[in-house]
């Protein structure tokens, strides 16, 4: 009896062990830390003590920061979490949506902002969350957005510059550019960034003076939290005329070695990131990435003419010191080239024409945040920077030997400098001010053979340096707890003249309930044109040659913006924002009867004599209605009226090449967690982007003249009166996410123009076949990529 007792708690043992083993395996779940630092927003001065806690764990997870602002919290299960940070004397932040993986930690560098109000005192305020950015001195017309976002938004193909096309008053263009139109503006008002320096074109296949190109060079998983603009800028921003695209590299993970590997159809990449040495807190994070359809070329997989070659590079390398600061190195390098031919229809072996196109772009800087005392700072930086462009055109004559056609190389070098000086008073007050100063060196050559004399035109070929430089100051003042007001001076000047401009903004936030705020702001800004406009070389009426545009002042827009927010929800945001712009200054070809105005120029140079003697206006209104990322699922809509004209020479107002009138977007998105067991998570993702875009406008071609000249002859009285279809696009795309216990696995499959609608754009004339045809929208292009996080 005592036997079988002895059997039978064994057994019961046994099978005790054996369930709880089971429920521990099935328990087991997927965690990974998130850590970072916390600083304050106006001083960069760590804060101690400050409360995470990630939103609805039990038991409640989170951390408080130590002495240098910096908290730790793992085991945090994988997924989309939400963290709340508390500081006393300072405003709480909501942070939704955090994705955390398996495969990566999750660092993140948070700013806080000081609160007027006193301890004693009880106010009802809403928490800061994402709608608010990092900027402290902007506060009309900008917008925050993450790297998840650029990954998320169908459409995007983790492209930032592509992502922003579906924000209110913001449109791309339809035949697959990454142009930026912000507000009816041209896309060259548009200013590129990169922690915190202007810098050249990021996207592969662009010449000097564009701001767009088919693939931006800035790999999507090199970026942290950065910033978009559309008007009345702070008064740090100047030499920008529409937008401001301020880019922010993330710092490396300074604890664990962290890769990852992607391969798509747009590129083959890799990512590496780690500490510097074992011990101490320097990282750094590199970027490569290659063209698949040039390695499939290679490979001889594929065959045909026009594979489009491109590579880019990029890095980041984050040094702390104990006396002289932060110091950070970074580098951002693309090359790209295309050789296209175009043979007959009739007899496939007869070449026609054929262009070798090639572009290349880089910048290395090194930034210095220097502590100067409490609540004040120094940043300095210097950069050096490089673009350029090359063209070579030519066609089979009768002997069929190549003929050139055309040729340039268009080159700029440039040397920037920068230091900014920050005091915060108190947290009333803060004040920043700096300095910058860049020199070009350039080298721009550019021909073609004009067909009617029978003989080539040289309208580039100078070798020439010029300076830029420009000074700034801002004052933040906080009269109450709801009020913000931002006043400031942007100056800057040119050796290539003697103009100058000043540029006075001021900007003002009332939050007068808890959820809701207007906002206002205006500000006069300036910006230069590209060097190849100044050194055209232009002919006259006599047969003479010179480089007439020299002296051209700079483009100059008055920015007026009105604002209303209001936070429905702890996810719902509605937002609007009427404006006017009234451009000024503005280049235009020197003629009383001519149309010509830069305002409508996209790319590549003008060979007309130009004076500062155009105008514009720009007015509308644009809503969003925006549910962050919660419970699994967004939204955002957004819609824009607006209208954007110019006038010339001729002194007649017409519409603008950018004038479509109104564009909308839905985006929306949804997760559904699949069958998620042990060390294993799966989520499938589903999103997708509907967008509705007013025809853009277009000069119309004088055909007959077009084949007589064998070149565009456009019939400029009757100046953009056309214009194409309105450009209705869906994209849709669909994530498949597996989260391991040390990898993390996506495939991603994001459709262009999923309806693959034609809507036509723009007219040209075709050279080759003597036609005058269209340009139509992108068609359905199905993008696939692969990425494993380890």
């Amino acid at each position: 009896m005592k036997n079988n007792s002895t059997k039978y708690k064994f057994r019961m043992a046994i099978c005790a062990l054996f369930v709880a083993i089971c429920q521990s395996l099935n328990a087991q779940s997927l965690t990974q830390t998130i850590r970072g630092k916390i600083i304050d927003q106006d001083s960069r001065t760590a804060l101690p003590g400050a409360n995470i806690i990630v939103i609805g764990t039990d038991p409640v997870l989170g951390a408080s920061t130590d002495l240098d602002g910096e908290f730790r919290i793992d085991k945090v299960p994988v997924g989309r979490v939400s963290l709340k940070i508390t500081y006393i004397g300072y405003e709480d932040i909501l942070l939704p949506n955090v994705l955390v993986t398996s495969g990566k930690e999750v660092v993140l560098d948070l700013n806080m902002q000081e609160s007027l109000t006193s301890m004693d005192e009880i106010v009802i305020k809403a928490d800061k969350d994402k709608s608010e950015i990092a900027n402290e001195m902007a506060l009309v017309s900008a917008r925050g957005f993450t790297v998840e976002e650029t990954k998320r938004y169908a459409g995007s193909l983790n492209d930032p510059a592509r992502m922003v096309s579906g924000y209110a008053g913001v449109t791309g263009d339809a035949s697959g550019n990454n142009f930026i139109i912000v507000r009816g503006n041209s896309p060259r008002g548009i200013q590129w960034r990169l922690e915190g320096i202007e810098i050249p074109n990021p996207n592969h296949f662009s010449d000097e003076g564009a701001t767009g190109g088919p693939i931006n060079a800035l790999n999507s998983e090199m970026l942290a939290n950065s910033e978009f603009y559309t008007g009345a800028f702070a008064p740090e921003y100047g030499n920008a005329l529409s937008g401001v695209f301020d880019m922010r590299l993330r710092k490396g993970n300074n604890e664990e070695h962290e890769y990852s590997a992607s391969i798509g159809i747009l590129g083959t990449a890799v990512t590496a990131e780690g500490p510097l040495t074992r011990e101490g807190k320097s990282s750094f994070l590199f970027n490569y990435r290659y063209s698949t359809l040039t390695l499939l070329s290679e490979l001889g997989i594929l065959d045909f003419d026009g594979v489009p070659k491109y590579q880019d590079v990029s890095f980041k390398v984050h040094l702390p010191t104990r006396s002289l600061g932060t110091f950070s190195i970074f580098g951002l390098g693309g090359k790209s080239n295309i050789l296209t031919k175009e043979y007959d229809e009739e007899d496939e072996d007869k070449l026609l024409h054929q262009g070798d196109y090639q572009a290349d772009m880089g910048v290395v800087g090194i930034t210095q945040y220097l502590p100067l005392g409490a609540g004040t700072y120094l940043q300095n930086s210097i950069s050096v920077s490089k673009n350029g462009s090359g063209f070579v055109g030519e066609e089979p004559d009768g002997q069929q030997k190549m003929v050139m056609l055309g040729d340039a190389q268009l080159d700029k070098y440039s040397i920037k400098g920068a230091t900014t000086f920050n005091h915060k008073f108190n947290a009333r007050h803060n004040l920043q001010t700096g300095l910058i100063y860049t020199f070009h060196n350039f080298e721009f050559f550019s021909r073609y053979y004009d067909q009617v004399p029978g003989e080539y035109v040289v309208n580039q070929n100078t070798e020439q340096d010029a300076t830029h430089y420009q000074g700034f100051v801002s004052w933040k003042y906080r009269p109450w707890e709801d009020v913000t007001l931002v006043s400031g001076l942007h100056a800057q000047g040119t050796s290539l003249n003697s103009h100058a401009s000043i540029e006075p903004r001021a900007s003002v936030r009332w939050q007068f309930l808890p959820r809701q705020a207007i906002s206002a702001g205006w500000g006069i800004h300036g910006k230069m044109e590209s060097l190849t406009n100044y050194y055209s070389i232009v002919e006259d009426d006599m047969g003479n040659t010179s480089m007439p545009n020299t002296g051209l002042d700079f483009s100059m827009a008055q920015h007026y913006v009105l604002g209303y927010e209001n936070k429905l929800g702890s996810n719902l945001l509605f937002k609007m924002e009427a404006y006017y712009q009234y451009l000024y200054n503005i280049p235009v070809e020197d003629n009383p009867n001519s149309s010509y105005s830069l305002l409508n120029q996209v790319e590549w140079f003008t060979d007309r004599k130009l004076v500062n003697e155009g105008t514009g206006e720009n007015m509308g209104v644009e809503l969003t209605l925006e549910r962050y990322f919660a419970d699994g699922y967004f939204f955002m809509v957004t819609g824009s009226l607006y209208d954007s004209r110019y006038t010339a020479m001729d002194g007649v107002e017409r519409d603008s090449r950018f004038n479509g009138n109104y564009a909308g977007n839905l985006l929306a998105g949804k997760e559904f967690a699949l069958g998620s067991k042990g060390d294993k998570k799966k989520v499938l993702g589903i999103n997708a982007k509907v967008s509705l875009l007013g025809a853009r406008k277009f000069t119309p071609l004088d055909e007959e003249a077009s084949m007589a000249q064998d070149k565009e002859v456009w019939l400029e009285d009757q100046a953009f009166s056309l214009e194409g279809d309105d450009v209705f696009l869906t994209n849709l795309s669909i994530t498949y996410r597996i989260d391991r216990k040390k990898t993390s696995q996506e495939l991603k499959l994001d459709i262009q123009n999923i309806t693959n609608n034609a809507a036509k754009v723009d007219q040209y004339y075709n050279d080759v076949t003597n036609e005058v045809e269209y340009l139509d929208q992108l068609p359905l292009l199905p993008v696939l990529m692969y990425t494993i996080h380890f």
